[in-house]
């Protein structure tokens, strides 16, 4: 009896070591392969998710702040809504949030911030961008695109909605602060709002 209990806890302690083993290469890979977290990164999600907290779920509150519609849903991104009061860089008050659309409900799903050229230093550690070309606005969210507001037409030739503002070449910096995004916290598109495309 001594004997079999013996092996048992060689057999467990093997199995233990082993499992161990497994867990600690698995973390050294994933530690070679995954960027370090960032601590004052870790400090700017923190900031932005306190700040815009109560955007969430109230598109209302986000209206009643000075936010306007810019954009009709772009696929894989969402709705985007921006406050032209807002200047400059700062982590706890994004110009732009970007909604998902589900029905007559409205998910912030990421905020943003756009340059007219690249920031010499990222803003946020680790910081990637897209871009937006360069195009007229409409009160509506509807765009067309135009090298110079010359172009633009006092109203949308389709929708009928009044001329809202002309912006040149945008660089843009999404952050994917409540909505999961596989691609990365900084990629443009998410494949996970997909089943939002159609509102």
């Amino acid at each position: 009896m001594k004997r079999s209990i013996g092996v048992g806890v060689l057999l467990a302690a093997a199995v233990t070591a082993a499992v161990v083993g497994a867990s600690s290469a698995s973390a050294k890979h994933r530690a070679s392969t995954a960027p370090a977290t960032n601590a004052a990164l870790v400090k700017d999600i923190a900031l932005a998710r306190v700040a815009t907290a109560k955007y969430v779920n109230s598109l209302a509150r986000a209206k009643a702040d000075g936010y306007g519609i810019i954009t009709q849903m772009i696929p894989n991104m969402g709705i985007h809504y921006m406050n032209g009061n807002i200047k400059g860089f700062d982590v706890r008050k994004p110009p732009i949030l970007v909604y998902e659309k589900n029905g007559s409900s409205y998910q912030l799903g990421a905020i943003e911030w756009v340059f007219t050229s690249k920031p010499a230093k990222p803003p946020l550690p680790g910081a990637t961008y897209g871009s937006f070309g360069a195009g007229c606005h409409f009160k509506d969210g509807t765009f067309i695109p135009a090298d110079a507001q010359s172009g633009c037409p006092t109203t949308n030739p389709q929708t009928g909605s009044a001329f809202n503002f002309w912006h040149p070449l945008l660089i843009t910096l999404h952050l994917w602060l409540w909505y999961p995004n596989p691609s990365g916290l900084f990629a443009s598109l998410n494949p996970l709002v997909a089943p939002f495309n159609q509102g």
